[in-house]
């Protein structure tokens, strides 16, 4: 992020701009709509300009720049479709003290001017740094038309009874009754007329008073893979309506961005034969937050009832008389045999997948390696980086062909996603340079796409 993005107070400040054609017109219908004491300096301004200088709408010298003109500005705009003008008025500007864009010079110039949704005093600004402003306005207009016009006179109405609120507790509570009253109340009461929405709002306080203190709820939701666009629909509804959200180590922070940024975020992670959360604090912390009143987000890799340990969390939740939703994600088995353009069962060759663990609380788990070494076998091996050699020499030892074609995916759907090719004869060699996360597909290789650029049994194929 190259652009900080803020909201400057501009009532009753100075805004100087430079030209008086087409471009200048552009920024002077925007800065127009705001407070601040505009000043234009155009030796040729065109008829608008100069109407809304007989309208006292601003403040017109027909003259070029001048050093001293910027002085006390809080904002200069260089519009003048010149370069070289430009750059001499934005000079002017910069020695008088005031932040200065040119306009269609991103380079040169030390702010920008986002896209606007205009819903006075709720304003949606949209930026792309420059880099596409067809698509700043392409946003705009979607939002223009799911935004209702009279959100704005909600909010300004709103604005004024936020005092009488702080009654109920910071948090939840208050959240909870803005949002009932931006969706619910306020629309219905304001379709009688402005006058009845203040009583609307009274109503709707005292109600929200007299109620009893509730328990919290929990979210047990699947993240997916990694990729923030593998999230659905209903876990990104979860994390926007979370006060709390207990996340693995494997979720990525463009994930746990999604969450509201006033929520809580703990990092619970656990790593194999390596630091740890103990089961035991994760599940407490649940309890703790959910009977605080809070709408907790139990975020976990993947889908959340493969080796997520869901059971022992839902024990914990129930005893404690929380209700809860599990919402499934993507689990990385998916994600993984995906990117090798693979499925995990085909007809003639496997009617059925494993999908296994390399090893569980106790260490290197137990499987039916017999039933695995059978030729035209699947499975896909989670946690198995480190049972690697384990794996391997069990289904050797059961008779494995250590030809059976094996395939790594490290980082599956993330932007440092790698595809290790192995065979098990291989496995423990290959697995030696994955550093990573990784998903083992055993008895799967890579579509003939992959294949053709094998060139080295070991060899590793960057994605």
């Amino acid at each position: 992020m190259q652009h900080f993005p803020i909201f400057m107070a501009v009532a009753g400040r100075r805004i100087v701009l430079s030209g008086g054609g087409d471009a200048a017109l552009a920024k002077l219908r925007l800065l127009l709509k705001t407070e601040a004491n505009v000043t234009v300096f155009a030796a040729d301004p065109a008829p608008e300009i100069q109407t809304w200088a007989q309208q006292d709408r601003l403040t017109l010298h027909p003259r070029g720049m001048e050093p001293g003109d910027a002085m006390c500005a809080v904002l200069f705009y260089a519009a003048n479709e010149d370069a070289t003008e430009d750059a001499r008025v934005a000079d002017i500007a910069h020695r008088d003290g005031a932040r200065v864009n040119i306009v269609d010079n991103l380079s040169d110039s030390q702010f920008i001017t986002p896209a606007i949704v205009d819903r006075d005093p709720v304003v949606v600004a949209i930026g792309t740094e420059g880099a596409a402003p067809v698509l700043a306005r392409a946003i705009k207009r979607d939002l223009e038309e799911k935004l209702p016009a009279q959100l704005g006179t909600l909010a300004r109405i709103g604005k004024t009874f936020r005092r009488a609120v702080e009654v109920l507790p910071f948090g939840k509570a208050r959240r909870d009754f803005w949002a009932e009253y931006y969706f619910d109340h306020g629309p219905k009461s304001l379709e009688l007329g402005e006058d009845a929405v203040i009583p609307a709002l009274e109503d709707h306080l005292a109600n929200t008073l007299n109620k009893s203190e509730e328990v919290g709820h929990v979210d047990l939701v699947g993240a997916g893979p990694g990729d923030p666009d593998l999230l659905t629909l209903k876990a990104r509804k979860a994390l926007d309506k979370a006060d709390v959200v207990i996340h693995d180590r494997l979720v990525p922070h463009t994930i746990l961005e999604l969450a509201r940024r006033e929520a809580t975020i703990i990092d619970a992670g656990k790593t194999g034969f390596g630091p740890s959360t103990p089961q035991g604090d994760i599940d407490a912390l649940i309890v703790e937050h959910a009977r605080a009143g809070a709408h907790v987000v139990r975020l976990k890799a993947g889908d959340a009832t493969v080796f997520g340990r869901l059971d022992e969390e839902l024990d914990a939740i129930a005893a404690a008389g929380v209700s809860y939703t599990i919402i499934p994600g993507i689990t990385a088995a998916s994600a993984a045999v995906a990117t090798i353009g693979q499925s995990l069962t085909k007809r003639g060759r496997n009617s059925a997948v494993r999908l296994i663990t390399g090893h569980d609380t106790k260490g290197y788990a137990d499987q039916d390696w017999r039933a695995l070494a059978t030729p035209g076998e699947v499975a896909a091996i989670y946690m198995g980086r480190t049972a690697a050699r384990y794996i391997q020499g069990r289904l050797t030892m059961h008779g494995a062909d250590p030809a059976t074609p094996v395939t790594i995916v490290e980082h599956a759907s993330q932007p440092g996603q790698r595809i290790h090719t192995a065979t098990l004869g291989t496995l423990s060699d290959t697995m030696a340079g994955v550093t990573g996360p990784a998903l083992t597909l055993y008895g799967l290789a890579p579509r003939a796409a992959l294949d053709a650029v094998e060139t080295l049994p070991l060899q590793e194929v960057a994605q």
